[in-house]
């Protein structure tokens, strides 16, 4: 790999932004012209509603680039080797290629990063321009004398896709570092999250959703199975990026063992560069093991969890829906997540156990954002009233 390039290069910015730009005006224009004649709100909700899809896709475009070892394809950022594409890179990727042809630095590997970075630039155009339909749609309403919608949640979407940038060039120039590019991860996932609780506020002002009425414990267990979902994320992260999966390669046991040899602090050492511990001595492979081993034992807490929660949503009946999602995702992740163990890791089983993870993330944070305590109902139903009139 060539390791003269610059860790940051700007001198592509614009060239790459106007790629994303380019990315994002396909699905503006199909939003306009089918949405051009709808009413304001329903334009809104359209548009943030593309912008999450377009975000998941995202989500797992940015697995396949971790996971075919892409990360590196092109080791400065935001261009190639100071160019807009792999394109003018040629050279430099060429002799980086001759030099480790299965390394870090080929010419498929530079285009899937180049491609991963145009396709986040788009989502930040899609943002930007839902930040400004929702800025324009309480402005008219404002003029009219009506209470207009909050900016507060697009205004923090803006400033996270801005932050997941940064964490998307840490990537980059701190060569894989294992933490941020956990964090980067999860940034994708919070991302999603955001956006969907726009979509589902959209839906109660425009009144195509009802708040549902739910017990307090039902509300607390859905938030306690949202808090364990994020840490086994965060642990499934941290399996990804220190390519622990195959630390075992049975199941139930682990390298034939019930409790194999572990070194749970130095595979729990955070702030380390990929591969290496903080005082630059190699991982091992028990270290490796014990990040495998944790995350298999918080998935049988998450499954039960989840489980639990999908037959208690069962039994409210505007949640029926929410509660099939709920199991048959966790179902997926059962399945891809012993494919990955028994089959070796394939690349179809982990970009859908990532792409599942990111579906129960929107599940909850639908049941979160339209489910009322019982106590604070009839408060939910004025707010939803006050909104249809405005």
């Amino acid at each position: 790999m060539n390791t003269l390039a610059p860790a940051y290069d700007l001198s592509p910015l614009l060239q790459v932004m106007l790629m994303g730009a380019l990315v994002a005006s396909g699905p503006l224009l199909w939003w306009w012209l089918r949405h051009r004649g709808s009413h304001p709100q329903g334009r809104l909700q359209a548009l943030t509603l593309v912008t999450l899809f377009l975000t998941f896709d995202l989500v797992l475009f940015g697995a396949f680039t971790r996971l075919t070892d892409s990360g590196l394809g092109c080791p400065d950022w935001p261009g190639c080797y100071g160019h807009a594409s792999p394109l003018g890179a040629q050279a430099p990727i060429a002799q980086a290629q001759q030099a480790m042809p299965t390394g870090p630095v080929t010419h498929g590997k530079a285009w899937v990063e180049m491609v991963h970075r145009y396709l986040a630039t788009g989502v930040g155009a899609l943002i930007v321009a839902q930040l400004a339909l929702a800025w324009r749609r309480r402005r008219e309403m404002r003029r009219q004398g009506r209470r207009g919608p909050g900016l507060g949640w697009p205004v923090l979407t803006l400033l996270w896709v801005c932050l997941q940038g940064a964490f998307g060039a840490l990537t980059v120039t701190m060569k894989l570092f294992p933490a941020i590019v956990t964090l980067h991860l999860a940034g994708g996932l919070i991302l999603l999250v955001l956006l969907a609780v726009q979509v589902a506020r959209n839906g109660l002002a425009e009144g195509t959703l009802r708040p549902v009425a739910v017990s307090s414990g039902l509300y607390l267990l859905t938030a306690a199975a949202a808090l364990l979902l994020t840490a086994q994320v965060l642990l499934g992260g941290w399996v990804s990026t220190n390519y622990a999966v195959l630390a075992c390669s049975s199941f139930p046991q682990c390298q034939g063992q019930w409790w194999p040899e572990m070194d749970w602090t130095g595979g729990f050492e955070l702030w380390r560069p990929l591969g290496q511990l903080a005082n630059g001595e190699q991982l091992t492979f028990a270290a490796l093991t014990a990040i495998h081993v944790a995350h298999r034992l918080a998935a049988g807490v998450v499954l039960l969890c989840l489980g639990v929660l999908s037959w208690r949503l069962w039994q409210v009946p505007a949640l029926r829906g929410q509660a099939r999602w709920l199991a048959a995702l966790l179902l997926l992740q059962a399945l891809t997540g012993l494919s990955n163990v028994v089959l070796g890791w394939p690349l179809v089983a982990a970009v859908a156990h990532t792409g599942g993870a990111a579906a129960l993330a929107l599940v909850l944070t639908r049941v979160l954002t339209l489910s009322s305590p019982r106590g604070a109902y009839s408060s939910s139903v004025s707010l939803s009233a006050s909104r249809l009139s405005a």
